[in-house]
């Protein structure tokens, strides 16, 4: 007898579940139902009462999931407890359907609930300019054109702005979807420069550009005044290293604008961002920060189909947390915009693989690219634009194709 040869099967997204299902000729109606079956989720929960927590925790039990509590909620001995629901989507599903008539204020948990998950399920499909609509069917490469004479990988390279023309159409002709263009460095210890300054540097870039290139032109800023010259020369996206809290006009022009824009996550200005790179719970952090500025870009009037959000790959982090940020950029998913990721060239690739010189990290930066991808990032914003064009899009057919 030849024996039953099991195996173990992993799904990194729904759709690969119901392509197996399809494989063994399951009906649609059974897809539906077993999908959600094939696919376990952990839900953090942060500082509820022990009451709230012990209604989850038989909820889940009796669901057939689970949930992690502190020891001490049992019986309420302590003041207040984190919560982890372990559960398949279909489960979790029924939990936010089931707290609707539970006391405490957990229907408000529902809600949320509901919303997460249905973010896991739904990937975004576009992201939306000032100018047009940039499809997600495939990962969209940011090239960085640093018109600076201090970036941390390429300052002084294009600064003269022939140059930087020059250099522009050369990453469109590479594979570039966005060209982002910056004219102040914020590489660790950078000194700021004036928007006067900024401008001088850029908009005569921008201006030129506008009318040749067929790609997105992004600038990288955190000044109000500098972003409203730019989407005036011609830029459709702002990207801001600080997610809209360095300067607090910056949200209301963007918003005016229609402008896509980059909220990323930072701790601290350029100046004293690395100075101290401990974190309590740092995905939590991360995630607050990024929370916060998606209530800055809200209350503007900001439309969630412009935003796009990035955790901040070398800003204000340590090695060990920019590879911990790789790692579990798939849990950003929840909040559903698309995710930008930032790792091209930065100093823990030099860190993990000894190299020193920026130049010689395009295999680090690839391998960062790829598994950004395979995570679940949808914009790469690199300096290498020909082979990150290929990782990218080879890393995405190996997950989806």
């Amino acid at each position: 007898m030849a024996g039953f040869a099991p195996r173990l099967l992993v799904f990194a997204t729904p759709e690969r579940a119901a392509k197996e299902l399809r494989r063994m000729a399951v009906d649609n109606f059974g897809i539906v139902e077993m999908v959600p079956k094939m696919r376990t989720l952990c839900i953090q929960l942060s500082h509820l009462e022990c009451r709230q927590a012990n209604i989850l925790k038989q909820e889940m039990l009796s669901l057939g999931g689970d949930a992690a509590v502190a020891r001490g909620t049992v019986a309420c001995s302590i003041d207040s407890t984190d919560c982890l629901l372990i559960g398949t989507v279909k489960q979790l599903k029924r939990l936010s359907r089931k707290l609707l008539l539970q006391p405490f204020g957990l229907p408000e948990l529902s809600g949320e609930l509901e919303i997460l998950l249905k973010h896991a399920d739904e990937a975004p499909t576009a992201w939306k300019t000032s100018r047009r609509s940039l499809s997600l069917d495939r990962p969209l490469i940011m090239g960085i054109l640093n018109v600076t004479p201090d970036s941390f990988s390429d300052g002084g390279r294009c600064q003269d702005p022939d140059r930087a023309f020059e250099k522009a159409l050369q990453l469109e002709a590479e594979g570039a979807d966005i060209i982002d263009i910056g004219g102040e460095s914020t590489r660790p210890g950078a000194q700021p420069v004036s928007s006067d300054e900024e401008m001088e540097r850029i908009i005569p870039v921008i201006e030129r550009l506008s009318g040749r290139l067929s790609c997105a032109i992004s600038v990288d800023t955190w000044k109000s005044a500098v972003a409203g010259k730019a989407l005036a020369a011609g830029a459709e996206i702002v990207n801001d290293i600080s997610g809209f809290t360095f300067d607090p006009e910056m949200a209301p022009v963007a918003a005016a604008s229609g402008a896509g824009v980059v909220l990323m996550h930072t701790r601290g200005t350029p100046q004293s961002m690395q100075q101290n790179t401990e974190y309590g719970d740092f995905m939590a952090e991360v995630s607050g920060g990024l929370r916060d500025s998606l209530a800055r870009a809200h209350d503007a009037g900001v439309s969630d189909a412009c935003i796009v959000i990035d955790p901040g790959i070398g800003f204000g982090k340590g090695a060990a947390s920019n590879l911990e940020l790789v790692r579990r950029l798939g849990e950003l998913s929840g909040f559903g915009f698309p995710i930008l990721s930032g790792p091209s060239r930065k100093s823990f690739i030099g860190t993990v693989l000894g190299r020193s010189q920026t130049d010689d990290r395009l295999f680090g930066t690839a391998a960062a690219v790829a598994l950004s991808v395979s995570h679940g990032a949808s914009i790469l914003r690199v300096h290498d634009v020909r082979a990150m064009r290929d990782v990218a899009d080879m890393a995405y057919a190996v997950m989806h194709g």
